[in-house]
């Protein structure tokens, strides 16, 4: 049975947000959101292992563990962790500057709990090949987004002048809660998307 693909990725983009509705994923949402470039890149590369994890895990719940499901989360975790370790040799090989500015912020997509937090609402939902792979992309483009809107609003408080007590940490967690209020406003708009 295949459910609405649509409703799938707006859902994981922008209702169900893993990073600004399921709080997943907030350590590189803060620790790399300083600078646009560098946030949009680690956003494509955390889209592109919940792609190939979602594929995965597609393949383990069909094929590998139908009858061993005490055995999905260290499976999980093995093909997180292999994914991440390709996709940190080929940055570190073709972008050494991108590898030195994303730093330890690189290998923490092991440990990401978004990423993981994919593949076990891929596998609770029972999502198909088509659905798993339409909610990696969504969750992926949902997680880049606040990344790139987070460090948009870094940047621009760079600029701006607040009081003293609002600078920093503090005016980062502000707007990070005025981000995640927005974005449950999504849920209204349509309705209870995936």
């Amino acid at each position: 049975m295949i459910r609405d693909l649509g409703g799938i990725l707006i859902g994981s983009l922008l209702v169900n947000n893993f990073v600004l509705s399921y709080f997943l994923g907030l350590c590189p949402f803060f620790g790399v959101s300083g600078k646009l470039q560098t946030a949009f890149r680690l956003g494509m590369a955390t889209t592109f292992v919940m792609v190939i994890t979602a594929l995965c895990t597609w393949a383990l719940n069909t094929f590998v563990l139908v009858h061993a499901p005490y055995l999905r989360l260290i499976s999980f975790i093995l093909v997180i962790a292999s994914t991440v370790q390709f996709v940190e040799m080929v940055i570190k090989k073709l972008s050494p500057a991108l590898f030195r500015a994303l730093g330890i912020f690189l290998p923490l997509i092991t440990t990401n709990c978004a990423v993981l937090g994919l593949a076990l609402f891929q596998t609770s939902r029972e999502y198909g090949f088509l659905e798993g792979i339409t909610f990696a992309i969504g969750g992926g483009g949902g997680f880049t987004l606040a990344l790139v809107l987070m460090a948009g609003l870094r940047e621009e408080h760079e600029l701006a002048t607040p009081p003293s007590v609002m600078k920093g940490t503090a005016m980062t967690l502000i707007a990070a809660g005025l981000l995640s209020l927005a974005f449950m406003g999504f849920a209204g708009l349509f309705g209870s998307a995936a």
